[in-house]
């Protein structure tokens, strides 16, 4: 599986060690989770890694959905996340006694992209994506969205089922979590979808905006006008933070709390946080405000556990 491969040319001298000191660390840390997350918590474990040699830290890719299965039966040390954990999951946790800190680590869009080659849509509304997307659509071509478009038969792509990514669309867009048309090509890998839309001149797909970024000269993103009608707004650093447009998220870790009494995690975590808001933007998302990196920071130190959004002020 390919994901971003932006070089990293920020320092870590900030955080270079641990209090344990490299040579004592040792151990294994376990990862997993959202696709999106991947590329932030890989560049952080490749860094974190040349100063402890010692310590092995292991990023798998299944998904939000799929992390979490692992993350609440106890088998991971760490979630990443698309999306915040969700009641069923919490429930599950609880069932098998797995306390978790859920913190944000920055923000992510979604981008609507179409090819190159495709001069007749310049946005595209949320109202027009929910009749395109919905179980049952009857949206086959171009015209059927749109009189003056094209009567060409439309070729989707998007995540696989267990992509928090696709959790966060069809809640948004559909109204309902996992609630899509089936007809469409499904992949956890952001770049095999790229690579579809970018050779067939009638493709649309969604994923994250920093895969867009990395792709940009291969496909092109469609701005979204909101559920209230106004302007089409493009994604960019500025109107996903602000909250402007309309598919912005945020993106979370979600970390066992008995896993952080281990030295290795402790020295991880922190790492983490103290280089996140560089790595966040190195990699092609957005970066937290300072007042929301403090509170990630504080909920961590004081090992806050439960859901994000259940308690955090913003």
């Amino acid at each position: 599986m390919k994901f971003l491969t932006a070089p990293l040319l920020i320092s870590f001298s900030i955080f270079a060690g641990s209090a344990y000191g490299a040579d004592a660390l040792q151990g294994t840390i376990k990862i997993d989770g959202s696709s999106t997350v991947f590329p932030i918590t890989e560049a952080v474990a490749e860094e974190f890694q040349k100063v402890n040699p010692k310590v092995r830290v292991t990023v798998g890719v299944s998904g939000t959905g799929g992390g979490f299965k692992k993350f609440t039966a106890g088998e991971t040390d760490i979630n990443n996340s698309s999306r915040g954990i969700k009641p069923d999951e919490m429930a599950k946790a609880t069932e098998n006694k797995v306390e978790f800190i859920e913190i944000m680590i920055g923000y992510d869009g979604l981008s609507i992209v179409v090819n190159p080659k495709n001069t007749w849509a310049k946005s595209i509304t949320m109202d027009q994506l929910k009749k395109l997307w919905e179980p049952n659509s009857k949206v086959a071509t171009w015209k059927d969205l749109d009189p003056s478009w094209p009567d060409k038969k439309i070729k989707l792509y998007g995540p696989g089922t267990d992509s928090g990514t696709f959790d966060y669309f069809t809640e948004e867009v559909v109204g309902k979590a996992k609630s899509s048309r089936a007809d469409y090509t499904a992949s956890e890998d952001d770049n095999a979808l790229v690579t579809g839309i970018a050779g067939d001149e009638n493709a649309l797909g969604y994923f994250g905006f920093a895969y867009f970024q990395e792709n940009k000269k291969k496909i092109k993103d469609l701005p979204v006008v909101g559920k209230k009608g106004g302007e089409p707004v493009p994604p960019n650093d500025t109107t996903i933070e602000n909250g402007s447009y309309p598919l912005s998220r945020p993106l979370f870790l979600d970390i066992a709390k008995k896993s952080t009494a281990r030295p290795e995690v402790e020295a991880f975590m922190q790492f983490y946080l103290k280089n996140a808001k560089d790595l966040v933007k190195q990699v092609g998302y957005t970066p937290l405000p300072a007042k929301l990196l403090e509170e990630a920071a504080k909920r961590y130190s004081e090992r806050k556990t439960g859901p994000w959004m259940a308690s955090a002020s913003h």
